[in-house]
């Protein structure tokens, strides 16, 4: 008889878009199918929301769109959500883990008031560096990753000016921030925050893998987009980061692997030490 899997529930905030992102998350989490069985949601579509006591750990995607905005129905069942899982947390021994990307970090940042959203002077789109705060050298969800790190960036909002009371009663830490950029005077956006040691989130996307991302930046219309907001040699420099494998492989190989294979060990963990 096989060990029991584990349950994952992929709460989707792509808004009803196909998306390769989703394709990308379903590709990595095939990595631990002997370990994991999993459950897509439609949250922002069907507003459907996992019930927490039936999954043992979260991946909540990237989508499109203001992190502001909501129809007063999904966004609120997804903050309840958010809510149900940190207290599950504070009063059981058996934790919740969950992983936020992008859209759901903004979103996540906004429940918890951790930092100001705000819309960017300009759309971040391409391979970013990333850079590790010195919390962020110590996580284990950017372990084997080099300092600074190279990631997917997409997004026409931000978090900025954290507030450092809410994160030091939450117990909260940045781990990341976007590049110096000494040529601008806009704040460094956050780019990773671990707000509890079973909830953590990233802006950028770590799902992002090579053969995806080319084909989307070979589509025309994306191809014209792209070069009217950063130009030909910078779009040019993209491609060629596409194929390093130090790059957003690196990424893609890394940190949501860190994030399942610790969750897991955690979780099976907890469940040993509650029989003994």
């Amino acid at each position: 008889m096989g060990k029991k899997k584990l349950n994952l529930a992929i709460l989707d905030m792509y808004d009803g878009e196909p998306n390769q992102g989703m394709r990308c998350i379903k590709d990595i989490v095939a990595r631990f199918d002997s370990q994991l069985s999993y459950k897509i949601f439609d949250v922002r579509g069907k507003a459907e929301i996992p019930e927490i006591r039936d999954f043992d750990l979260f991946i909540s995607t990237g989508g499109p769109g203001n992190p502001m905005d909501g129809d007063g129905n999904w966004d609120l069942k997804y903050f309840d959500f958010l809510d149900q899982i940190w207290i599950w947390n504070q009063n059981h021994n058996h934790k919740k883990y969950i992983l936020f990307i992008c859209h759901s970090f903004q979103m996540a940042c906004r429940h918890f008031g951790l930092g100001s959203i705000t819309k960017r002077n300009s759309t971040s789109f391409g391979v970013m560096s990333v850079h590790k705060t010195a919390d962020g050298q110590l996580d284990k969800l950017l372990q084997n990753l080099e300092n600074p790190f190279w990631a997917v960036d997409s997004r026409d909002y931000q978090v900025v000016q954290p507030d450092l009371k809410k994160f030091k009663v939450l117990g909260a830490k940045i781990i990341a921030m976007e590049k110096i950029r000494d040529h601008v005077e806009y704040e460094r956006a956050i780019m990773a925050i671990r707000f509890s040691p079973e909830m953590v989130g990233t802006q950028f996307h770590p799902e992002a893998d090579p053969v995806s991302f080319l084909i989307h930046l070979k589509k025309l219309e994306v191809k014209e987009k792209i070069i009217g907001l950063i130009g030909k040699t910078k779009f040019r420099q993209m491609l060629e980061y596409m194929t390093d494998e130090d790059k957003i492989y690196k990424t893609n190989e890394t940190l949501i692997p860190n994030f399942l294979e610790q969750a897991i060990l955690k979780i099976k963990t907890s469940r040993s030490l509650t029989f003994i």
